[in-house]
């Protein structure tokens, strides 16, 4: 692991929780969340903290510096599906992931509740 991928393994560790938990969680809400999905190589289920925007069923979850991040890699193509946590409540969604130069976005659609 490089130095960016060691200092985001740690941010991950203390943000995940805070996003999870009762009373920060809250603050958080609208901005922040957790993403769970599946590697497409590992087969491993990962759980990690992303800032997002919501609109109705659609989610749109920006990738900051692409080039040095992979999880979003899993959404290329046809995408993947995946789960994101708002208002306490864990909703299945499909993401696709799209590339525009430095800016790489994972469009997230909810699953009918």
């Amino acid at each position: 692991m490089n130095a960016l991928q060691n200092m985001a393994v740690a941010v991950n560790a203390v943000v995940r929780p805070l996003v999870l938990s009762p009373r920060w969680g809250r603050l958080l809400a609208g901005s922040m969340t957790v993403v769970t999905y599946t590697g497409r190589r590992s087969g491993r289920t990962f759980t990690i903290p992303v800032a997002y925007r919501r609109e109705g069923d659609d989610v749109t979850i920006r990738v900051e510096l692409p080039d040095r991040k992979k999880w979003w890699r899993n959404f290329t193509g046809e995408g993947a599906p995946l789960s994101v946590r708002l208002g306490g409540v864990e909703r299945a969604g499909h993401g696709v992931a799209s590339r525009a130069g430095r800016r790489a976005v994972v469009a997230v659609r909810l699953d009918p509740v």
